[in-house]
C-alpha cells in the first residue's frame, strides 16, 4: 500500500481544497493517471497516481487539506481488472472530445474575446433556435408573433414540447425565471473557495495599503477597427490566430511603460523597484474566479506572439490549468470589462504593482472632429494608480500616450512617427 500525499505547491501555501475526485474509491488506476483536482489560493492542479492499483480515498470533495496530508492510498498488489482500457486509449478519446468542444466554442470565443461591443444578444427571439424548437403549431405561431424568447418558457408537453398554455403563461409573467416558484425566500450558504478568499484578501489589501487614484480618457477606436477589418483574414491565415484588440493595447502599454518607468515600478519597503521589461498581467474571468496570468517580456513580442499568448493563457484559465508560475509576477495589468458591457469603471490595482489599465465597451457616440459632428466608435480608458509612486503628471501623460498610440496604430512599429523617424526629427 502506497500513500498519496498533498504535494507542496508553493512557498507560502499551507493548505488546499479537494475540488473533485476524477477516480472513485475502489477504482483501479494506472500509474500517472489523474485521480483528483486540488485548488490552492492561487491555482488549480491535478494529482496523479504514483503507482498502478486499487484506489482508496481518504478525503471528501470540498475538504480542506494541509500540505503533506494523506489524500489517498493505492494497493499496488491488486491485479488489473480484465477489460480495463489502456491509458493511451482513454487519452485519445479525451483528446477527440476536447477538439470537438473547441470547434463548437470557437465562434463564441471569437465574438467575445476581441472586446467588441457589436454583439448580438443571445437567445433573443426564436430565429436562432428555430431548428431545435419543440412546440405545437399554435405555440410556434404565438412565439413568432409576440417575439417571445423560448428560453423563458417552461414546457409542459411530452419530451419537452412547448404548448399554447406554456407560451401564454410566459406572456402573463414576463421577466420571471422559468420554473421558479413565486415569492420564495430561501437562502443558501456556500463555503468560499481558497481562490475567492485570496481574491477578497488582495482586493481589500490593495484598497487599504495604496494611495489609489483613477484618471480617465477616451480613445477613438476607428483606426484600429478599420485596420482589423482590412487585415484580419490575411493575419489569421499567416499566423493562425485572430487579430484582436489585446495585442494593440499590450503594445501601446509597453511603449508607454518604457517612457514612464514609474508606472511600471513598485514599492518595496523604502525602495522603488524599476523594471526594464514589461511583464503584462491579463485579468481573466475564470469559472472559479478572477485570475491574472502574465505575458512575459511583452515588449519584445510581435503582435501575433501576443495574440497567441493571450489565447493560450485564456484557454488555460477557462480550463483551470494555469500554473502558479504563470500567475506570478507581472509589472502592469490590463483588464477588459468591455466584454461584459461595462462602459466605465475604476479598476483596483493588482498589488504589488502600481497601476492597472481598464478597457471598456466600444460605443458609437457623436464626436466633434474638425468642427463637424461625426459618429465614432469610442472607448473609455481608466488608469488606476498608486499616488505614492506615480504623480499626476506621469499618470495623465501615460494615458495620453496610450491614447495617441491606439489612435495612430502605425506608431506601434517604432513608438514614433515613421516619417519623423526617417528624418531624425
Amino acid at each position: 500500500m502506497i500513500d498519496i500525499k498533498v504535494p507542496t505547491v508553493g512557498e507560502s501555501i499551507s493548505e488546499v481544497t479537494l475540488l473533485k475526485w476524477t477516480k472513485k474509491d475502489g477504482d483501479y488506476v494506472d500509474r500517472d493517471e489523474v485521480i483528483a483536482e486540488l485548488e490552492s489560493e492561487k491555482a488549480t492542479f491535478e494529482v496523479n497516481a504514483e503507482k498502478a492499483g486499487i484506489l482508496k480515498t481518504s478525503a471528501k470533495e470540498g475538504d480542506t487539506l494541509k500540505i503533506g496530508d494523506t489524500l489517498a492510498s493505492i494497493d499496488e498488489t491488486a491485479a488489473k481488472p480484465e477489460g480495463k482500457k489502456e491509458p493511451e486509449a482513454v487519452s485519445q478519446q479525451s483528446e477527440i472530445k476536447t477538439q470537438e468542444t473547441v470547434k463548437v466554442q470557437k465562434p463564441e470565443e471569437k465574438k467575445t474575446g476581441s472586446g467588441e461591443d457589436k454583439q448580438s444578444p443571445s437567445g433573443v427571439g426564436g430565429a436562432g433556435d428555430s431548428g431545435s424548437l419543440k412546440a405545437t403549431p399554435v405555440a410556434s405561431a404565438i412565439i413568432a408573433d409576440k417575439k417571445v424568447n423560448p428560453s423563458t418558457i417552461t414546457p409542459s408537453g411530452t419530451n419537452g414540447k412547448i404548448l399554447k398554455d406554456d407560451v401564454l403563461a410566459a406572456l402573463s409573467n414576463p421577466g420571471r425565471t422559468p420554473g421558479k416558484a413565486l415569492f420564495t425566500r430561501s437562502d443558501k450558504s456556500e463555503k468560499m473557495s481558497n481562490l475567492r478568499k485570496t481574491i477578497s484578501r488582495r482586493l481589500v489589501e490593495a484598497k487599504n495599503t495604496t494611495a489609489m487614484l483613477t484618471t480617465f480618457n477616451e480613445v477613438d477606436m476607428k483606426p484600429i477597427m478599420d485596420l482589423r477589418t482590412k487585415y484580419k483574414e490575411v493575419f489569421n491565415k499567416k499566423h493562425g490566430v485572430n487579430l484582436g484588440f489585446m495585442s494593440f493595447f499590450t503594445k501601446a502599454a509597453c511603449f508607454a511603460l518604457q517612457e514612464w518607468p514609474s508606472v511600471n515600478a513598485y514599492i518595496d519597503g523604502d525602495s522603488i523597484i524599476y523594471h526594464d521589461y514589461c511583464d503584462i498581467s491579463i485579468a481573466v474571468s475564470a469559472p472559479r474566479g478572477l485570475v491574472v496570468p502574465v505575458i512575459r517580456n511583452a515588449e519584445s513580442l510581435s503582435m501575433a506572439d501576443i495574440e497567441k499568448k493571450v489565447v493560450e493563457l485564456a484557454t488555460k484559465a477557462k480550463e483551470s490549468k494555469l500554473t502558479i508560475e504563470e500567475m506570478t509576477g507581472g509589472t502592469f495589468t490590463l483588464t477588459n470589462g468591455g466584454v461584459f458591457g461595462s462602459l466605465m469603471s475604476t479598476p483596483i490595482i493588482n498589488i504589488p504593482q502600481s497601476a492597472i489599465l481598464g478597457m471598456h465597451k466600444i460605443q458609437e457616440r457623436p464626436m466633434a472632429v474638425n468642427g463637424q459632428v461625426v459618429i465614432r466608435p469610442m472607448m473609455y480608458l481608466a488608469l488606476s494608480y498608486d499616488h505614492r509612486i506615480i504623480d499626476g503628471r506621469e499618470s495623465v501623460s501615460f494615458l495620453v500616450r496610450v491614447k495617441e498610440l491606439l489612435e495612430n496604430p502605425e506608431l506601434l512599429l517604432f513608438g514614433k512617427d515613421p516619417v519623423k523617424t526617417l528624418l531624425e526629427l
